[in-house]
């Protein structure tokens, strides 16, 4: 394992270089593809999970929450394989190959949780972005256990305005979160239907 060479990569992947996530790109792709159509996915399904283990990784990174145990591309292999297939659970489709590189480490149930974790929670940080600026404040100020006394004394408005805002905020993020095909997955329950 090159560490300095991966930190190189992960240090270029949070300060957005475009040649490094590029060359990353390049070199990690081909990998998930093959893995992905090898097991129902097709293209589409490759790039977003390549995307959305990218995501993971650059929050883990930003954080400083990555700890790795072996090179980043089997670190990042095994991110990959395991969000393809909850979704390929979530879908109720069947692995058919389960070849893997003879470097890939094992990735435990934690992992997986905090994989669903972190894709849910890039679902929501995606619509929240979209919200009105007034929103974002309101809402912010909410989750940081401020009351909505205080909210309204530090945004200046008033009380009744506080809460109306709150509830309009809240039910617009929800109603756009809901509609979020990447949401939708998550929410689809294994057990159900058949």
């Amino acid at each position: 394992m090159n560490t300095t060479e991966d930190h190189k990569i992960l240090e270029g992947i949070v300060t957005g270089n475009e040649v490094i996530i590029t060359t990353f790109y390049r070199k990690n792709l081909p990998y998930i593809r093959q893995y992905v159509l090898q097991n129902s996915g097709n293209e589409e399904d490759a790039e977003d999970v390549f995307q959305d283990a990218l995501i993971l990784v650059y929050q883990k990174s930003k954080t400083d929450s990555l700890d790795l145990h072996s090179s980043l591309r089997t670190y990042f292999y095994g991110v990959c394989k395991n969000m393809w297939r909850n979704r390929l659970r979530k879908n109720k489709k069947m692995i058919i190959t389960e070849k893997l590189p003879e470097d890939a480490e094992i990735i435990t149930p934690t992992v997986i949780e905090d994989i669903e974790r972190k894709e849910k929670e890039h679902v929501y940080r995606r619509h929240f972005l979209k919200l009105s600026d007034t929103c974002r404040e309101v809402l912010s100020l909410i989750f940081q256990g401020n009351s909505m006394k205080d909210i309204a004394r530090i945004t200046g408005y008033s009380e009744g305005y506080t809460r109306k805002k709150k509830f309009e905020c809240k039910r617009y993020l929800i109603e756009m979160i809901e509609k979020d095909h990447a949401y939708l997955e998550l929410q689809l329950n294994p057990e159900k239907g058949s």
